[in-house]
């Protein structure tokens, strides 16, 4: 049977519609004007905390933000987040209760799609909110799943917004897992947005897959 379906965003209520996407597309923004300037603040920190290997990974993350963005290209933005986010981990996990549904068979695609619905919004959005300095805690500390990293930005308005980066360690380096903007983490975010498209078209993931890869 041939499956058509709806955009991401059209099956939302209007008022649902304009909201959230318009949430994630700040936290995206932020949390990517975060790595945007990341590289050129680091260069300033001192030696202990240059000495950490998450704020290292950090580092190279905001470089390649930086060079990505400047192309002002999603494509170019979405290859920066498939060699530095955890893909796998963040794709499963927000297909929530119809993970097992997707075969496997169709998971790179899911997994491409996810990024390229992300590198849409954060490149559409980061312009909106100009950062005039971000300030870094000087160490990283332990959590629950990975290890965090945190932040505060302050843009150019004088808003203030506290930034916390989940990573995930993989032998001598690092995957970025979750980011915190706004008070809320953008996984489970995604997880909602992903699970009620899904819902709606028939509890199928591909629906959902078709979407992303529009």
């Amino acid at each position: 049977m041939t499956m058509t379906a709806k955009p991401l965003s059209g099956w939302l209520p209007r008022d649902v519609r304009a909201r959230r996407p318009a949430a994630l597309g700040r936290a995206l923004a932020l949390a990517l004007r975060v790595g945007l300037f990341l590289g050129a603040l680091l260069e300033g920190l001192t030696a202990a905390i240059a000495a950490d290997p998450a704020v290292v990974f950090m580092a190279q993350v905001g470089r390649e933000l930086t060079a990505a963005a400047r192309t002002r290209s999603p494509g170019v933005i979405a290859n920066v987040i498939q060699r530095h986010a955890d893909v796998r981990v963040i794709g499963n996990y927000s297909l929530g209760a119809y993970r097992n549904r997707l075969a496997e068979s169709d998971r790179e695609a899911y997994y491409a799609g996810m990024v390229r619905f992300i590198s849409r919004y954060a490149a559409g959005e980061a312009p909106k909110y100009p950062v005039v300095r971000v300030e870094w805690s000087n160490q990283s500390m332990r959590a629950t799943s990975g290890v965090a990293v945190d932040s505060k930005v302050v843009l150019a308005d004088g808003a203030e917004y506290e930034v916390r980066w989940l990573l995930g360690r993989y032998g001598s380096t690092y995957k970025v897992r979750d980011a915190m903007v706004l008070g809320f983490w953008m996984t489970p975010f995604l997880k909602k947005l992903f699970e009620d498209y899904i819902a709606q078209n028939g509890g199928n993931p591909r629906a959902l897959m078709t979407a992303l890869n529009r």
